[in-house]
């Protein structure tokens, strides 16, 4: 779970473009004992202690140091170390998760390999708070120790007094930080136990890591709601208690994000991509660390389908499991021949179990269904909504550019603008090529054949672009259309399909006739409402050839229509006229 919230959290910050704000060093050393050698083991503190520093990193922390299960030693040189870190550092924070005591009023941290069978060896075997404190005095800023060792200690239990008049606490004591924005976070008050809890964390850091690291939020502020979360979870029997005190300006973990100006995005952006990214996990850490920074909302209401989908599938695996156990016993008992009564309970227990199987599968599929649905309908709001703002997007561009053009057109002749680079006109040429506007040779020249073309373009594309000019306008204009704009136009024996002319064949027995129709053979022409005129063996006509040519140029078939010899028209336009040059390379049979 913790490797999944960090990834989320991660995102998260990340969405919210809290980069530049990040300037601050900020430093933490996280401790979590549980594997005590001379008393029971702890459950929550290592799996606490990765929850937090999982979470501190993902917040933008610079050095997060995780330490699990130290010896005394090995914590004594973990703090020494820190110093060193804290010390060009504006936020330094120390969280310890583990067995704390308290003796004569002061408070101590037990390593895992105390014993403390008498009361003076607290002071050769744990470590004090006020050693802690020192750790985290270079910090510039802040200062913060969070300690969820308040738990009930057996070492004060079975300790013994060297003298009689020796205090030792239950839970840990009060303590008053003497250096100036400095806070200690106790998870209960001074006096009291906290509790460990049913859940992979204790209730204290399993609320904690939901406030403490929001942007902006102070500190005060933040453990208040922990103080809330942590009544409400244990029914009044734990209340967190931060000791010291802050001037008057906010101090947060993670500062806000700088105030967006210009047009705003989507303000669920940053939700929908960390909820894209739990449902690609598709596991109950990444639903459970994704409701931990989002708990209410669209987004929140779908993460909770998707996890009670899991939890069914869980329930099911688990009856189907247990299902197949009773049946298993029962089969065992008839084989050894046990008694009637055994026999029949073990039947009663295999088919309990074979009915929690078949509902619990019936609760899969119902929550499934639910999940399938839910998700159906957030894409198709978010495709809608996709939509939606790509066409006001278009609509928006195309207003500019409407408006540049008639601002354009209003210039006196000597305001015009200035021709243009030629890789201005090559690019243009390009982009009119590809919306099958075809302009010739790309070559950089901005010639008829390419005035023509962009003609062409502003009439299927309902604008009124300057032709006589490759402007900047122009060529936006054009790169922001997708798709075909103008018509396809395919030569005699071709019908257009698609972006491509393909060949026209006739099914045997017909022939093709000049309207690009399959007739009969040997049928008897249609009648035509003018007699017809003698053919004759003549060559075509300059303005036939000429239009011949620019159907060949337009459709961008003109290579096939250069005579006998390949690139006729290239040569040719460059020892005669244009005009000229197209009905040379435009003779029949091969145009």
């Amino acid at each position: 779970m913790a490797l999944f919230r960090s990834i989320l959290l991660a995102l998260w910050i990340v969405g919210l473009g809290a980069g530049s704000a990040f300037a601050e060093k900020r430093v933490a050393l996280v401790i979590g004992n549980s594997a005590y050698e001379k008393v029971a083991r702890l459950g929550n503190p290592s799996s606490d202690a990765v929850l937090v520093a999982n979470t501190l990193k993902a917040a933008g922390f610079d050095l997060v140091d995780l330490r699990l299960d130290l010896k005394v030693a090995d914590m004594r040189r973990a703090l020494r170390d820190f110093i060193e870190q804290s010390r060009d550092a504006e936020v330094a924070v120390v969280y310890y998760a583990g067995h704390g005591i308290e003796v004569d009023g002061v408070n101590y941290l037990v390593p895992i390999d105390a014993v403390l069978e008498r009361d003076t060896d607290i002071y050769d075997e744990a470590l004090s708070l006020d050693r802690v404190l020192v750790a985290i005095e270079p910090a510039k800023k802040l200062r913060l120790v969070v300690l969820d060792a308040c738990r009930d200690s057996p070492f004060s239990k079975a300790m013994k007094r060297t003298l009689a008049s020796r205090a030792i606490g239950r839970g840990l004591a009060k303590v008053e930080p003497s250096n100036p924005n400095t806070l200690i976070a106790f998870a209960s008050k001074a006096g009291s136990t906290a509790l460990d809890g049913d859940g992979k964390n204790s209730p204290f850091t399993a609320a904690m890591v939901h406030h403490v690291t929001r942007p902006g939020l102070d500190l005060r502020k933040a453990f208040g709601y922990v103080r809330d979360e942590v009544l409400k979870s244990t029914a009044n029997r734990q209340e967190p208690y931060l000791y010291g005190s802050l001037g008057g300006d906010d101090l947060s973990l993670v500062p806000a994000a700088p105030s967006a100006t210009g047009p705003q995005g989507d303000p669920q952006a940053a939700v929908r991509r960390d909820y894209e990214l739990a449902l690609q996990l598709g596991t109950r850490d990444g639903w459970d660390a994704f409701l931990s920074q989002y708990p209410d909302g669209f987004y929140a209401n779908l993460a909770r389908g998707h996890a009670k989908k899991i939890a069914a599938e869980e329930a099911r695996a688990a009856a189907a499991e247990k299902a197949r156990l009773a049946e298993q016993e029962r089969a065992r008992l008839a084989a050894e021949g046990a008694r009637q009564f055994e026999i029949e309970k073990a039947a009663a227990a295999a088919k309990a179990a074979e009915e929690a199987r078949i509902a619990a599968e019936k609760l899969k599929q119902i929550e499934q269904d639910k999940a399938a649905a839910a998700e159906r309908t957030r894409l198709a709001a978010q495709e809608k909504a996709a939509q939606e703002q790509a066409l006001r997007e278009q609509a928006l561009r195309e207003k500019a550019l409407r408006d540049k053009n008639q601002q354009v057109a209003a210039l006196p002749p000597s305001l015009e603008p200035e021709q243009p680079s030629p890789d201005t006109a090559r690019a243009l040429q390009a982009e009119l090529r590809r919306v099958g506007c075809n302009v010739g040779v790309v070559d950089g020249v901005w010639d008829e054949p390419s005035r023509k073309a962009l003609d062409l373009f502003n009439k299927h594309a309902g604008m009124k672009l300057n032709v006589n000019v490759a402007t900047t306008d122009a060529l936006d204009a054009v790169k922001n259309r997708s798709g075909r704009i103008c018509p396809l136009i395919c030569e005699s024996g071709y019908r257009a399909e698609g972006d491509r002319c393909t060949k026209i064949t006739c099914r045997k027995g017909y022939v093709l006739n000049d309207d690009n129709e399959c007739d009969k053979k040997g049928a008897s022409p249609v009648a035509k409402s003018k007699p017809e005129m003698p053919q004759r063996e003549a060559r075509p006509s300059s303005s036939s050839a000429v239009a011949r040519a620019d159907a060949a140029l337009s459709n961008g078939t003109y290579q096939k229509c250069m005579g006998p010899i390949t690139g006729c028209y290239a040569r040719a336009i460059q020892q005669m006229d244009p005009e000229r040059a197209k009905i040379w390379c435009s003779r029949r049979p091969t145009c």
